[in-house]
């Protein structure tokens, strides 16, 4: 039991940013009921979601397959204040109650600040963003306010500074980043542990890169106990001092049988474990990819509908020289921008979590493609 948030069952949580699908893209209603069963049933309550995930489908999927059929005290359920739905401090509660309504619930269990950064904290301060989170807790309506998080480790330790109040702090942190200059999982995980923090983990796989691994890395895991590859991403994430909370965006039951094999009685990575994620983070690390994790946050803004995270995931398969990146590239540009559509506006730039070059990439993905 967790003795900071007793009412966390077990450390690993349902994050609901990459759902089962239908080939309309509609949520698939049916997989995702006997995966959210299948999680409770298995002694898991955490789940985390925010209003633009999935196209902004995931709000309501929860409320029809979760918080109706679920009793109340079976589930924990997360949100967050996105940047892109509030401009002045008066949008914040009748968007929040817009949240509770779409999510079937009268209060959130979590409700963090979402994708803190440097550019998004002066707008959240300018707008009382946090002392709202904190007045609406003192209602009842939030029973934990925390932050998720993606900047320098300078950055979160003066918002921990300035907003004490902060409970837990949501962080990316993988294997493959964790001494990443860009996105510095270990600085800001030190950051956490000096103010006292507890830490929720997302990215743990990155984006699913963490999975599908080049040989010469599959090899190493292999010659392992027969655990998979998402199994010792996850497990390294959650082998940490003070890591509470570890999310998984499961997009089907294969995956999520898989995640809670060997999180419904964790145990850390051995020593064995930890030196082969060594070897293998090497491997990874003299590839020249696009370290992007589809979190899709640059698509909503894109003036030429380009479907970026699927562009990059074409050129990272072709200079692999795996999959069919010249059929998939046809598939994700029917009806949509392609790469040498890229006006230049730089707005994904500005939202992406990786803080990646993404016009430069695009460049490249026009090259191989258009």
């Amino acid at each position: 039991m967790n003795t900071t948030f007793p009412e966390i069952k077990k450390n690993f949580g349902f994050g609901c940013m990459r759902l089962p699908l239908l080939e309309n893209g509609e949520v698939n209603n049916e997989e995702f009921c006997k995966m959210i069963d299948t999680f409770i049933m298995e002694g898991f309550n955490y789940f985390d979601t925010a209003h633009m995930y999935v196209s902004g489908k995931s709000e309501p999927a929860l409320r029809e397959c979760l918080t109706s059929r679920h009793a109340r005290e079976e589930y924990l359920l997360a949100d967050k204040l996105s940047n892109n739905y509030f401009e002045k401090e008066e949008d914040i509660r009748p968007f929040f109650e817009s949240q509770l309504a779409l999510c079937g619930v009268d209060y959130f269990d979590f409700y963090l600040m979402h994708a803190q950064n440097a550019r998004y904290y002066e707008k959240y301060n300018a707008c009382r963003a946090y002392e709202v989170a904190k007045e609406l807790k003192e209602e009842g309506k939030i029973r934990h306010v925390g932050m998720s998080f993606h900047d320098s480790s300078d950055v979160l330790d003066q918002i921990l500074t300035e907003k004490p109040f902060i409970e837990f702090v949501q962080i990316q942190f993988n294997y493959l980043d964790y001494e990443d200059a860009g996105v510095q999982s270990r600085l800001c995980y030190e950051v956490c542990r000096k103010h006292g923090k507890p830490v929720w983990i997302m990215e743990p796989v990155k984006g699913g890169r963490l999975v599908n691994l080049p040989k010469e890395a599959q090899v190493i895991f292999d010659a392992l106990n027969g655990g998979s590859n998402a199994s010792y991403a996850i497990r390294y994430a959650a082998s940490f001092d003070g890591m509470t909370m570890v999310l998984s965006g499961m997009s089907n039951m294969e995956q999520m049988m898989d995640n809670l094999s060997y999180m419904k009685d964790f145990k850390p990575l051995t020593a064995e474990e930890f030196d082969a994620v060594t070897k293998v983070c090497a491997i990874l690390r003299r590839q020249d990819l696009v370290a992007c994790t589809a979190c899709r946050y640059c698509e909503e803004g894109c003036p030429k509908k380009i479907a970026i995270p699927d562009l990059f995931t074409c050129l990272n398969e072709k200079q692999q020289g795996s999959g069919t990146p010249e059929t998939a590239y046809a598939k994700f540009t029917d009806g949509r921008g392609k790469a040498s559509d890229c006006i230049g506006c730089a707005k994904c730039e500005k939202v992406c979590p990786q803080k990646l070059r993404i016009r430069t990439h695009l460049k490249t993905v026009a090259k191989y493609f258009d």
